[in-house]
């Protein structure tokens, strides 16, 4: 039973935090992208959107390195905690954060720069500012779209399996995500774990596909 129910949990937890941070990075870059203009702004996009179409090979290699004891990430956390964060479930968390990013920066952007500007503009002229526009004006008008992508970082995140194999392993009992687990459990021939696991996790991606269609298409809020 330990088999089936810590990988879930795990999964879950390592999903909903990197959604969590995924949601709030997100959003304040979608709204920088989609209302500034800046020298750099196309690579900083392109940047973004990086993860998503590189090997997750090569994004893993480029995580480990960064987030090992010698990397930049790596020995920042190693000078404040003592400890390396490579092979623990926080560098699960880092790499769901990072493969997860781009969906909700795409979904999102697209969401803010759909939002009639003149709207925000009115609010200027009654004397709000910035960010009480945002909170009043473009964050509401543009929430389907950032739900939804909420919706669909939390999948990828719970789907992850290549940039965490690199830098997350696959210890059982503290690193191994359902995603892991199934790796592990067809490389052994323990198929009916593995068939278990694999119907979890696809009612996991159906419900979160379905949820997202709800938001995007059927809810009015």
């Amino acid at each position: 039973m330990d088999s089936i129910v810590f990988p879930l949990v795990l999964t879950l937890k390592i999903s909903f935090i990197s959604t969590f941070f995924v949601v709030i990075f997100g959003v304040i870059l979608s709204y920088i992208l989609a209302r500034k203009s800046f020298y750099g702004r196309d690579i900083l996009e392109n940047l973004v959107t990086l993860p998503m179409v590189l090997p997750p090979t090569v994004l893993g290699y480029i995580l480990a390195l960064q987030l090992g004891k010698n990397g930049f990430i790596g020995s920042l956390i190693y000078k404040f905690t003592g400890s390396g964060i490579l092979f623990t479930w926080q560098a699960a968390v880092i790499a769901a954060f990072i493969v997860s990013f781009p969906l909700m920066v795409k979904t999102t952007t697209a969401a803010i720069s759909a939002v009639d500007r003149e709207l925000e503009y009115v609010s200027y002229t009654l004397g709000k500012t910035e960010l009480q526009t945002i909170y009043k004006i473009t964050l509401p008008l543009s929430k389907k779209g950032i739900v939804a992508g909420a919706i669909l970082s939390f999948a990828r995140a719970v789907g992850e399996f290549g940039a965490t194999l690199m830098v997350a392993g696959n210890l059982p009992g503290k690193t191994n995500t359902m995603s892991l687990s199934i790796y592990q459990a067809f490389q052994t021939g323990n198929y009916d774990l593995a068939n278990v696991l694999v119907v979890l996790l696809v009612i996991m991606s159906f419900l979160t596909i379905f949820l997202t269609g709800r938001f995007v298409e059927k809810w009015k809020f």
